[in-house]
Protein backbone atom coordinates (compact mmCIF):
# COMPACT_ATOMS: atom_id res chain seq x y z
CA UNK A 1 0.00 0.00 0.00
CA UNK A 2 0.96 3.42 -0.93
CA UNK A 3 1.68 5.19 2.30
CA UNK A 4 0.16 8.62 0.73
CA UNK A 5 -2.52 7.08 0.19
CA UNK A 6 -2.98 4.89 3.56
CA UNK A 7 -5.82 6.77 5.71
CA UNK A 8 -4.13 9.30 8.19
CA UNK A 9 -5.11 10.46 11.28
CA UNK A 10 -6.71 13.78 12.01
CA UNK A 11 -3.80 16.82 12.64
CA UNK A 12 -6.20 18.05 15.05
CA UNK A 13 -4.59 14.96 16.94
CA UNK A 14 -8.29 13.59 17.59
CA UNK A 15 -8.77 9.98 16.49
CA UNK A 16 -11.59 10.47 14.67
CA UNK A 17 -10.91 7.35 12.12
CA UNK A 18 -10.44 5.05 14.70
CA UNK A 19 -13.17 4.58 17.39
CA UNK A 20 -12.23 4.07 20.93
CA UNK A 21 -14.11 2.30 23.60
CA UNK A 22 -12.54 4.46 26.22
CA UNK A 23 -14.27 7.81 24.23
CA UNK A 24 -17.28 5.66 23.37
CA UNK A 25 -17.63 4.44 27.29
CA UNK A 26 -15.91 6.97 28.83
CA UNK A 27 -13.11 5.68 30.96
CA UNK A 28 -14.67 5.89 34.52
CA UNK A 29 -17.83 3.89 32.98
CA UNK A 30 -15.65 1.08 31.58
CA UNK A 31 -13.11 0.85 34.57
CA UNK A 32 -16.25 0.50 36.97
CA UNK A 33 -17.75 -2.23 34.69
CA UNK A 34 -14.35 -3.94 34.68
CA UNK A 35 -14.26 -3.67 38.36
CA UNK A 36 -17.91 -4.93 38.45
CA UNK A 37 -17.00 -8.07 36.56
CA UNK A 38 -14.02 -8.74 38.69
CA UNK A 39 -15.17 -8.79 41.54
CA UNK A 40 -18.39 -11.06 40.22
CA UNK A 41 -16.12 -13.10 39.32
CA UNK A 42 -14.13 -13.58 42.85
CA UNK A 43 -17.43 -14.03 44.14
CA UNK A 44 -18.01 -16.74 41.59
CA UNK A 45 -15.15 -18.70 42.87
CA UNK A 46 -15.77 -18.64 46.49
CA UNK A 47 -19.58 -19.57 45.85
CA UNK A 48 -19.12 -22.54 43.44
CA UNK A 49 -15.81 -23.96 44.07
CA UNK A 50 -15.11 -25.87 46.82
CA UNK A 51 -11.66 -26.00 46.56
CA UNK A 52 -11.33 -21.89 46.77
CA UNK A 53 -13.23 -22.16 49.92
CA UNK A 54 -10.80 -24.35 51.71
CA UNK A 55 -7.88 -22.72 50.13
CA UNK A 56 -9.98 -19.37 51.63
CA UNK A 57 -10.14 -21.00 55.40
CA UNK A 58 -6.32 -21.79 54.79
CA UNK A 59 -5.67 -18.12 53.72
CA UNK A 60 -7.48 -16.86 57.24
CA UNK A 61 -5.53 -19.61 59.17
CA UNK A 62 -2.21 -18.19 57.58
CA UNK A 63 -3.46 -14.52 58.30
CA UNK A 64 -4.71 -15.87 61.89
CA UNK A 65 -0.87 -17.29 62.33
CA UNK A 66 1.11 -14.21 61.48
CA UNK A 67 -0.85 -11.79 63.20
CA UNK A 68 -0.41 -13.94 66.07
CA UNK A 69 3.29 -14.89 66.07
CA UNK A 70 3.81 -11.24 65.00
CA UNK A 71 5.74 -12.13 61.61
CA UNK A 72 8.46 -10.03 59.78
CA UNK A 73 7.40 -7.47 56.86
CA UNK A 74 9.27 -9.60 54.68
CA UNK A 75 7.57 -12.87 55.88
CA UNK A 76 4.51 -10.90 55.16
CA UNK A 77 5.56 -10.61 52.04
CA UNK A 78 6.43 -14.11 51.42
CA UNK A 79 2.72 -15.26 52.57
CA UNK A 80 0.54 -12.61 50.61
CA UNK A 81 2.10 -13.81 47.65
CA UNK A 82 1.78 -17.43 48.47
CA UNK A 83 -1.85 -16.71 49.31
CA UNK A 84 -2.31 -14.93 45.93
CA UNK A 85 -0.73 -17.34 43.64
CA UNK A 86 -2.93 -20.33 45.20
CA UNK A 87 -5.49 -18.38 44.76
CA UNK A 88 -5.19 -16.82 41.13
CA UNK A 89 -4.11 -20.76 40.11
CA UNK A 90 -7.46 -21.95 41.38
CA UNK A 91 -9.54 -19.26 39.87
CA UNK A 92 -7.63 -19.92 36.37
CA UNK A 93 -8.28 -23.50 36.93
CA UNK A 94 -12.19 -22.93 37.87
CA UNK A 95 -12.22 -21.01 34.58
CA UNK A 96 -11.13 -23.54 32.15
CA UNK A 97 -12.55 -25.74 33.63
CA UNK A 98 -15.96 -23.66 32.88
CA UNK A 99 -15.18 -23.17 29.33
CA UNK A 100 -14.37 -26.75 29.01
CA UNK A 101 -17.32 -27.92 30.61
CA UNK A 102 -19.49 -25.93 27.81
CA UNK A 103 -17.48 -26.70 24.90
CA UNK A 104 -18.50 -30.50 25.53
CA UNK A 105 -19.95 -32.81 28.01
CA UNK A 106 -18.80 -35.90 26.27
CA UNK A 107 -15.36 -37.36 27.05
CA UNK A 108 -12.51 -35.65 24.93
CA UNK A 109 -8.75 -37.12 26.19
CA UNK A 110 -7.10 -33.64 25.50
CA UNK A 111 -10.06 -31.28 27.51
CA UNK A 112 -9.55 -34.01 30.39
CA UNK A 113 -5.44 -33.13 29.99
CA UNK A 114 -6.05 -29.41 29.79
CA UNK A 115 -8.31 -29.66 33.24
CA UNK A 116 -5.65 -31.76 35.24
CA UNK A 117 -3.05 -29.80 34.06
CA UNK A 118 -4.49 -26.81 34.90
CA UNK A 119 -5.64 -28.53 38.37
CA UNK A 120 -1.92 -29.86 38.83
CA UNK A 121 -0.53 -26.00 38.89
CA UNK A 122 -2.71 -25.57 41.43
CA UNK A 123 -1.84 -28.40 43.38
CA UNK A 124 1.99 -27.75 42.78
CA UNK A 125 1.80 -23.72 44.22
CA UNK A 126 -0.57 -25.25 47.23
CA UNK A 127 2.28 -27.77 48.28
CA UNK A 128 5.09 -25.02 47.55
CA UNK A 129 3.15 -22.31 49.94
CA UNK A 130 2.57 -24.71 52.68
CA UNK A 131 6.04 -25.74 52.77
CA UNK A 132 7.35 -22.42 52.63
CA UNK A 133 4.28 -21.46 55.63
CA UNK A 134 6.08 -24.59 57.62
CA UNK A 135 9.26 -22.82 56.97
CA UNK A 136 8.12 -19.04 57.95
CA UNK A 137 6.05 -20.79 60.76
CA UNK A 138 7.96 -23.49 62.91
CA UNK A 139 10.33 -21.15 64.02
CA UNK A 140 8.26 -19.28 65.66
CA UNK A 141 6.47 -22.45 67.45
CA UNK A 142 9.27 -24.43 68.31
Amino acid sequence: MNPKSAPQPPKDGSDKTHGSPFREQGVLKRLRKSFRCAFRGVRELFLHTPNARIHLIATIAVIGAGLYFGVSRMEWCVLVICILLVLSLEAINSALEALADQVTTNYAPLIRDAKDLAAGAVLIAAIGSAIIGLAIFIPYIL
